[in-house]
């Protein structure tokens, strides 16, 4: 568990230590806005596309290969990335990223539905959760200080840490899969594209379809914290770094210290409930917000509800996919891939209409969502059956 926490951990890392540079690096070879907006659709649609196959070649191959091969694939995206300063190469250099990051994310989880129990599986799912949380405020923080030596470091640093991931695998993790299970998970299998034809039909559907909902409205909320904290509140740089810090460290503290708890006492069901009802709360008040400080303790609000539906969404899947693990976290990883292309780009439109008009409809995504996880759990849909 530790090896694939540090895994995961790297992998967010080594991406965010990116994100203080582009602005100015953009800038410095002619590029602007919409550069930077296709290089996050290039990656989010490389791994949408990736996820589902990765998946399933980390039931067929094991899953330490995939975490191999997409820490390869990391390391290399961030290395091309340095090397060049062509944008067209750079994009190039993004498609690697989201390719890596879809052989990874899925054998990660896979593999943690491997070494726990049942009773173990949420706990295992929010460990890695929280490692991506600090990965998310640590790598932007290490980002901007190389920046400050050279524009570009930050680049090849994130490109020399992947690769010593590459080689800490290699020696330390082994496959959490023997032969004959691997045999087991792939006999008399349908094809990949019937299998994703037919994925509404899985049990687990549910769930992959309130993690695009949660995933659509999440990121339609961060894609517009900055700017909305700028244009309502006159915001500093310096105000929205302290902002996203917070919410990381609130997140890692929920996953690392309450998940488990919770889901213990309650079960993921009911806790999938109380938190998308927390979080869609969280999206209501957020436009009424007369303050910075008062806007700021909603997003801690958000943050927390949406750090705990991870794991619990994750675990979910899981519990319900039997032995097509791989498969399902690479289906759970694609879902979130459509939020995640999807919410940037209607909250970027809605945003120029109105700068309210996005959280009223974070607010009502999570409320339809709220409905039916309601209505399928008075169906049996969101039972789990050992």
């Amino acid at each position: 568990m530790l090896v694939l926490m540090v895994n995961m951990f790297i992998a967010i890392a080594s991406f965010g230590i990116v994100i203080p540079i582009l602005p100015d690096y953009l800038a410095s070879i002619g590029e602007g806005g919409t550069a930077a907006g296709l290089m996050i659709a290039v990656f989010a649609g490389a791994q949408l596309v990736m996820s589902p196959i990765a998946g399933r070649w980390a039931d067929q191959y094991g899953r330490r290969k995939m975490i191999i091969y997409g820490l390869i694939g990391l390391s290399l995206s961030a290395l091309v990335f340095y090397l060049s300063n062509s944008i067209w190469i750079l994009y190039f250099s993004r498609l690697l990223g989201g390719v890596g990051a879809a052989l990874l994310v899925p054998a990660i989880f896979a593999y943690v539905a491997d070494i726990t129990t049942f009773e173990q599986r949420a706990k295992g799912n929010s460990l890695i959760s929280a490692a991506m949380s600090l990965g998310i405020v640590i790598g932007p923080g290490i980002g901007g200080y190389l920046a400050e030596i050279d524009l570009k470091l930050p680049l090849l640093i994130s490109a020399i840490v992947a690769f010593f991931a590459v080689i800490f695998s290699v020696f330390l993790l082994k496959e959490s899969r023997n032969e004959q299970d691997a045999a087991a998970g792939t006999m008399d299998q349908p094809s990949f594209l019937v299998s994703l034809a037919n994925s509404v039909k899985k049990p687990y559907f549910v769930v992959l379809l309130i993690t695009l909902i949660m995933s659509l409205g999440l990121m339609a909320y961060e894609s517009v914290l900055g700017l909305f904290v700028n244009d309502q509140y006159g915001a500093s740089p310096q105000d929205i770094a302290n902002m996203v810090t917070a919410t990381g460290i609130v997140s890692v503290v929920a996953q690392l210290f309450i998940v488990d708890k919770i889901v213990n006492k309650f079960g993921e069901s009911s806790v999938l409930i109380l938190f998308i009802m927390l979080t869609a709360s969280g999206y209501l008040l957020s436009i009424f917000a007369g303050s910075y400080g008062a806007f700021f303790a909603i997003t801690l609000i958000i943050f927390l509800g949406t750090s705990i539906l991870r794991p619990v969404l994750n675990t979910l899947v899981s519990k319900m996919a039997g032995s097509e693990q791989g498969f399902a976290m690479g289906m759970n990883n694609a879902y979130m891939s459509i939020g995640n292309v999807l919410g940037p780009t209607l909250a970027g439109t809605l945003y120029d209409i109105n700068i309210i008009y996005p959280f009223i409809m974070g607010f009502t995504i999570l409320l339809i969502t709220l409905l039916l996880a309601f209505g399928w759990k008075r169906k049996g849909r969101l039972t789990i059956a050992e």
